[in-house]
């Protein structure tokens, strides 16, 4: 039985990739960030080295990271220590253990930044936001320690991938949950930043088989998964609000506190290489991914609904559900 070690495993890509190995028969270990505000930094290197010594795993997936981009700027350094040099101490652990085992690093597509479309494996990075330089830095780790110490290491560049599991405070997800508040009268407004922003959107369940696929690969190497289209945060509101019978324009008011210092304006990415080596397609479509989410969160605000409706008050509501 295969091995795998995922870090992030509560988030959105964990849950769907732990999903995935555990169908596939793999034995699943999780690491999830601690809630103590205990100091662990010294020590947490040695901790992990414990850790991946004593699970020896086939595979590492390391997904954990500080991954919201407005939130980079308030807490830089912060991202920069979990997102950047988080990778660096598990590369490390794997070097200083030595075990034998696969590594995939989480790379995005805010990498790319500034740089025009299409995005692929051979554009050069702009990033525009601390948490992009942070991944540029984890990206190249990795690469350093596969040619310094042959590593089988291997990042994917994996543009916007959305779903019901999505956070809530990531754009789509921040849509789909407040359009279907607003259909059954819980809401009135949603509150976002910068309408004209274009992000190539796919579903975090597609993307995941690409994460596993490249490590069944023979030898590591560096992968874009995208869809291809690019769409902008307007259309995917229009889309969701029409699919309720909504006018968006009634109920979205900009706001300037969501505008991002320094702006990523089209990310549109060429997930070539990785369909001819790795044989990968996205299955979901656009609109199966509005449907889906839209679909998901309709049942949570029905849910929330009753709730007000028996007396609970929405600080409660928002608690349990």
């Amino acid at each position: 039985m295969k091995k795998a070690f995922v870090t992030g495993i509560t988030g959105q890509d964990g849950s769907y990739l732990a999903q995935l190995l555990l169908d596939k028969g793999y034995e699943v270990h999780g690491l999830i960030r601690r809630s103590s505000t205990f100091n662990t930094d010294r020590i947490d290197h040695f901790q992990l080295m414990d850790l991946l010594a004593a699970i020896n795993p086939d595979e590492i997936y390391h997904l954990g990271a500080q991954s919201h981009v407005r939130v980079s700027f308030d807490m830089p350094e912060y991202t920069g220590d979990i997102t950047g040099l988080g990778t660096l101490r598990i590369l490390e652990s794997i070097r200083k253990t030595g075990i034998k085992t696969k590594f995939y690093q989480a790379s995005s597509s805010e990498m790319f930044g500034a740089a025009p479309p299409p995005q692929n494996e051979n554009t050069p990075f702009q990033p525009r936001s601390p948490y992009a330089a942070a991944k540029v830095y984890a990206y190249y780790v990795v690469q350093n320690y596969r040619d310094a110490y042959g590593m089988f290491a291997t990042n994917g560049i994996l543009f916007n991938h959305e779903s019901p599991r999505r956070g809530e405070t990531f754009v789509t997800r921040k849509i789909t949950r407040a359009a279907t508040q607003i259909k059954l009268g819980i809401r009135d407004k949603l509150y976002l930043g910068n309408l004209d922003a274009k992000r190539d959107w796919g579903f975090a369940g597609d993307f995941v088989d690409a994460m596993w696929l490249m490590l069944q690969q023979e030898k590591p190497d560096d992968y874009v998964i995208a869809t291809g289209e690019t769409h902008s945060v307007r259309e995917f509101a229009e889309r969701v609000f029409a699919k309720l019978d909504l006018d968006y324009a009634r109920h979205v008011v900009i706001d300037p506190r969501y505008f991002r210092p320094t702006e990523v304006d089209v990310l549109l990415g060429d997930a070539s290489r990785a369909k001819k080596a790795l044989n990968w397609q996205p299955k979901v479509t656009f609109d199966q991914l509005i449907d889906m989410m839209v679909l998901a969160d309709l049942e949570l605000a029905k849910k929330e609904k009753t709730l007000l409706d028996a007396g609970y008050s929405c600080a409660n509501v928002e608690r349990i559900s």
